[in-house]
């Protein structure tokens, strides 16, 4: 059980988790069937600049008796450093957000083909046709994707060998691409109805960006995050409460591509939750 939190018999919120439909191993029934195997009361599904996954959630999430509150996960670039922002209670149906996944899609594509580029020179061969044929079931193929191909075809080990060596921020093969910028997707978000979170600010190189950050309009941080110390979770904690942001918390789940992340591993306390969800009271 985690120092921070409430113990497993109380209402536990898992509101960062990954489908099929971005770089997850779970459908999204199957990840509903998980989380109430595991005795989660509520879930988000955060895909990665996607929100195909609630094409019928809502209804099979309802029937099974599990609270599904609405997500996404957006990338965007701030001082040349990946931010992600997580997106809640967002209008998952508006024309223009989805609009927006797509020209979010279509640069991930770009960045894809820049990659496959550089881990050819370095000869690691990796067809582009072999990433579109993932796209027929993933919305979102990214790195993680490249990193399994690589596994097949014998470059690597591990997802993480992939990106320590070569796929991760800043390796030989690496490429930044276009990204969104911060106050592009804030905008997005808001538009859609949504609250804005940044998402594991521990995980950025720069600890002292996210005060940066946090001049921009978001709604909260993520201080509740799978494998994050309980010291730094008592910082962002901190950050949050003095500048009276919003608390949310999550896994980040992605299933068998990242199997150190199990589903519940971090949560959302019932009072928190409220406070994103005012009408779950």
């Amino acid at each position: 059980m985690h120092p921070l939190q409430p113990t497993v018999s109380e209402f536990r919120a898992d509101l960062h988790t990954h489908t099929i439909y971005s770089d997850g191993s779970f459908s999204p029934h199957e990840l509903i069937d998980h989380a109430v195997e595991i005795g989660l009361n509520a879930l988000s599904i955060t895909d990665h600049d996607t929100v195909d996954a609630y094409t019928d959630s809502f209804s099979y999430a309802k029937s099974k008796g599990l609270i599904l509150v609405s997500g996404v996960e957006f990338s965007s670039l701030y001082k040349k450093q990946n931010v992600h922002i997580l997106g809640y209670g967002i209008d998952t149906e508006l024309p223009f957000l989805r609009e927006f996944c797509k020209i979010q899609q279509d640069r991930r594509k770009g960045r894809n083909f820049e990659i496959l580029a550089k881990l050819k020179r370095s000869r690691f061969v990796i067809e582009q046709s072999e990433l579109e044929s993932l796209e027929k079931i993933h919305k979102a193929v990214g790195r993680p994707h490249i990193a399994k191909l690589m596994i097949d075809k014998g470059y690597v080990k591990t997802i993480q060998e992939a990106f320590s060596l070569y796929l991760g921020d800043g390796k030989s093969c690496y490429c930044q691409g276009i990204s969104a910028t911060i106050d592009e997707v804030l905008d997005v978000i808001k538009q859609a109805a949504g609250k804005s979170f940044i998402a594991h600010p521990h995980l950025l190189k720069d600890g002292g960006i996210v005060r940066e950050l946090l001049n921009h309009p978001f709604n909260g941080l993520e201080c509740y995050y799978g494998r994050c110390s309980t010291e730094k979770e008592r910082r962002w904690l901190k950050i949050a409460r003095s500048k009276k942001l919003l608390i949310s918390g999550g896994s980040d789940f992605h299933g068998s591509i990242k199997p150190y992340l199990p589903l519940g591993c971090s949560w959302t306390p019932k009072e928190e939750f409220i406070r994103i969800f005012p009408s779950y009271e």
